[in-house]
C-alpha cells in the first residue's frame, strides 16, 4: 500500500509582503503530477492547509481547485487541521466529502475513530488527529486525569484510541517532536513547552507529521515531517523541498522515499558590498534577478536609496540588511547607540513600514499616519 504525505501548504501566505499564491499554484500542480505518476492508495495533508484561520477567497479557491484535481484520482485523501487553520472550517462538509473519499478531521472531541483501508494484502488503519493543546485534551479526559504538557496530552489521546496491533497503523498529526529542526517561518512555543517525545508514537507503523517545514525524521525513520512544499523563510534557503512516499506492505518495514519539488522562483541569501552585488558578472545568468532575495551589504556606509536601486536588478528583493562595524556594535548610522524611546512615533512607524514594504510612506500615507497619531495622543 502506497501513501503520499505532504503538509504545511500555508495557502494564502505572504512573505515580506509578497503574495505567494502563484508560487503555491505552481507547486500544487507538481504534487498532483506526482500523485498521478506514483498512483498512491492514499494522500495525506498533515495540517496548515491555510496560512490564516480565516483564509482569503483566493486561497480557498486555490485549495478547492487542488482538492478537486486530487479527488479525480479516486484515492483516499486525509486532511487534518494545523495550528494555523480553523479546525471548524477544515471540518466543514466532512460528511458530504466522504462520498468522494475525502476524509476531513473533525474538531477534536476526545474520540479518534480510524478509517480502515484494505488493498487485499494489507489492512491499514489511519488515525486523524488535528492540532491539539493540553487544555483541549483535559476537557475530554477522564475525571482525576491531569494533563499539563503537550507530551501528556498526546500520550493520553493515543491511549484512548484502542489501537489494534494485528493491522498496520498510521497516525496523521500536527505537532512538534522533541529535537526536530525548526525554521524561522514556524511558530515557536517559548521554552519548548510544545515538545512531544518520539516514544509517544511507538504504537504506529508510520506517523505523518505536519508543523515543521524542513523534511526530516524524528527518533526513527517512520516518524516523519514531509516539510512544506515551498520555502517560506530565508532559514530554508538551502532546504530541498519534496513530498514523502511511503510503501507499507504486509509485515515489512515501511519503505520511505522523497519526490523533489521545484519552485517557480528560487530563494537566495546574498552577501557582499554594493559594488560587488551590482556588478553584472556577479548576478548575470545565476537566476538571482527573478528569485526571492535577501541581501546583506558589507559597506561601512549606508547606500542612499539602496533598496530601490538594488530592486532594479533583484526584482524580488525582500529584505536589505547591513553587516559592518556599526551594525555589529548596535549603533545607528551616525555612530551613536539607538535610543528608541527618544525617537518620534512617526519616525518609528515610517522605518518599520519601509523595512516591511521596501519603500517609504507616501505623502498621503504620512498625513494619515500623523493624523492618527495626533488623535491617539489627544485622547490620552
Amino acid at each position: 500500500m502506497k501513501i503520499l504525505h505532504t503538509s504545511d501548504l500555508h495557502i494564502g501566505k505572504r512573505a515580506n509582503e509578497y503574495a505567494l499564491l502563484e508560487e503555491q499554484e505552481f507547486v500544487l500542480k507538481q504534487i498532483i503530477d506526482i500523485a498521478q505518476s506514483e498512483k498512491p492508495d492514499a494522500i495525506i495533508l498533515a495540517g496548515d492547509i491555510y496560512d490564516k484561520s480565516i483564509p482569503s477567497a483566493e486561497a480557498v479557491s486555490l485549495f478547492d481547485d487542488f482538492l478537486v484535481n486530487l479527488a479525480k484520482l479516486g484515492k483516499d485523501i486525509f486532511i487534518i487541521s494545523g495550528n494555523h487553520d480553523s479546525a471548524e472550517r477544515i471540518a466543514f462538509a466532512s460528511r458530504i466529502m466522504e462520498a468522494s473519499k475525502i476524509h476531513l478531521s473533525p474538531v477534536f472531541n476526545g474520540k479518534i475513530v480510524p478509517i480502515i483501508l484494505n488493498d487485499g494484502e494489507t489492512e491499514l488503519a489511519v488515525y486523524m488527529l488535528p492540532f491539539i493543546k493540553p487544555a483541549i485534551v483535559q476537557h475530554f479526559a477522564d475525571e482525576g486525569t491531569e494533563i499539563k504538557t503537550y507530551d501528556e496530552a498526546m500520550r493520553y489521546v493515543i491511549s484512548q484510541m484502542g489501537i489494534d496491533k494485528t493491522r498496520r497503523n498510521v497516525l496523521v498529526t500536527h505537532q512538534f517532536i522533541t529535537n526536530a529542526e525548526r525554521t524561522e517561518s514556524e511558530d515557536v512555543m517559548v521554552g519548548g513547552l510544545d515538545n512531544i517525545d518520539a516514544s509517544a508514537f511507538d504504537s504506529f507503523d508510520y506517523v505523518a507529521l505536519g508543523h515543521l517545514h524542513r523534511p526530516q525524521s524524528c527518533g526513527k525513520e517512520t516518524i516523519r515531517y514531509s516539510g512544506s512544499p515551498l520555502k517560506y523563510s530565508f532559514s530554508e534557503v538551502n532546504d530541498k523541498k519534496s513530498v514523502t512516499i511511503i510503501e507499507i506492505n504486509g509485515e515489512e518495514t515501511p519503505i520511505i522515499t522523497e519526490r523533489p519539488l521545484t519552485p517557480l522562483h528560487e530563494w537566495f541569501d546574498l552577501r557582499g558590498s554594493y559594488d560587488e552585488l551590482t556588478a553584472k558578472t556577479f548576478y548575470d545568468g545565476k537566476g538571482y534577478q527573478e528569485a526571492f532575495v535577501r541581501i546583506t551589504l558589507t559597506d561601512e556606509d549606508d547606500i542612499p536609496d539602496g533598496m530601490r536601486k538594488l530592486k532594479s536588478i533583484y526584482h524580488r528583493l525582500m529584505e536589505l540588511r547591513y553587516d559592518n562595524k556599526r551594525t555589529r556594535a548596535g549603533m545607528t548610522s551616525i555612530g551613536k547607540p539607538m535610543d528608541v524611546e527618544a525617537l518620534q512615533p512617526d519616525k518609528l512607524f515610517g522605518d518599520l513600514f519601509e523595512k516591511q514594504n521596501g519603500q517609504a510612506l507616501s505623502e498621503e500615507q504620512k498625513r494619515y499616519m500623523n493624523e492618527t497619531i495626533e488623535t491617539i495622543f489627544n485622547k490620552n
